[in-house]
C-alpha cells in the first residue's frame, strides 16, 4: 500500500468517527433515554412481581389461620373477614367460607355467601357454576327434588365442567325418588365416560353393587389403567 492509500484510508477514517461523534451528540439521548426506559421497565416489573407474591403470601397466611381455629362458625367468620386482593381470591375464600358455615349448621348463611359467588360478574365462570352446584347440594334446603332435578340436568350438559358430578346428583335424585334402575343406567353412563376420576369410578362402582346391579366398566380402559399403574409402581 502506497502512503497517498494509506493517507486516504486515515482521512476516511477519520470523517466516519466524526460523523459517529456528531450523530451521537446529535441523537445520543435517544439512545440514554432508551436504556432507561428499559431499565426502569424491569424494575417496575420485579417491584410489581414482588407485590403479588408477598400480597399472595399474606392471603394464604391469613387463611391458614383461620382455618386452624377449632370451631367451623368462627372459621367461618374469620374467613368472612380476611381481604381478598383480586376476584379469584374472592370467590375461593367465598367459597371456604360456605363450606365451613355449612358444617356449623349455617345452611342460610351459606346459601347467601354462595349466591354472592354465583352472581359475580368478576369472577370466572368456573367459579360461578361451582358456587351454584354446591347451592343446589345443601342440605335442608326449600328447593324441591324437581327444581333440583332441573338444574343439575342443565349442568348435566356436555361442554359443563361439572358434568359428571352433576350426573352423579341425578343418580342420587332417582334413588331418592324410589327408582334404582334410572340410577344403575346412569351411573352406568358415568362409568363409560372418558373423563370419569378415579374418585368418582370408585363411588360409582360401589353404588351400582349396593343397589344390586352388575357394573359395566371399558375393560380396555380398566387394563390401560392397570398398565399405567404398573409402571409407576415399577419406577
Amino acid at each position: 500500500m502506497s502512503d497517498t492509500d494509506s493517507f486516504i484510508d486515515e482521512v476516511n477514517e477519520e470523517v466516519r468517527r466524526d460523523r459517529l461523534y456528531h450523530l451521537l451528540r446529535r441523537y445520543g439521548w435517544i439512545a440514554a433515554l432508551a436504556i432507561v426506559l428499559v431499565v426502569a421497565g424491569a424494575a417496575w416489573n420485579e417491584y410489581r412481581k414482588a407485590q403479588a407474591r408477598a400480597e399472595a403470601e399474606a392471603l394464604g397466611d391469613a387463611m391458614l389461620a383461620a382455618l386452624s381455629t377449632d370451631d367451623a362458625a368462627q372459621r367461618a367468620e374469620q374467613l368472612s373477614a380476611v381481604s381478598p386482593q383480586s376476584p379469584d381470591a374472592g370467590a375461593v375464600l367465598r367459597l371456604l367460607t360456605a363450606a365451613e358455615q355449612v358444617e356449623a349448621g349455617e345452611t342460610a348463611a351459606a346459601a347467601d355467601t354462595l349466591e354472592t359467588v354465583a352472581t359475580d360478574g368478576e369472577v370466572p365462570q368456573i367459579y360461578r357454576q361451582l358456587a351454584n352446584f354446591k347451592a343446589l347440594t345443601l342440605p335442608d334446603t326449600d328447593m324441591s327434588v324437581e327444581d333440583r332435578r332441573q338444574a343439575f340436568e342443565a349442568m348435566a350438559q356436555p361442554g359443563n365442567p361439572l358434568r359428571l358430578l352433576a350426573s352423579e346428583q341425578l343418580a342420587l335424585l332417582d334413588i331418592e325418588q324410589d327408582q334404582p334402575d334410572a340410577a344403575i343406567a346412569r351411573y352406568q353412563s358415568i362409568l363409560q365416560d372418558a373423563e370419569i376420576t378415579s374418585d368418582l369410578q370408585q363411588r360409582a362402582l360401589q353404588v351400582i353393587v349396593a343397589l344390586g346391579g352388575e357394573p359395566e366398566l371399558d375393560v380396555d380402559a380398566v387394563a390401560a389403567d392397570g398398565a399405567v399403574g404398573g409402571q409407576q409402581v415399577g419406577n
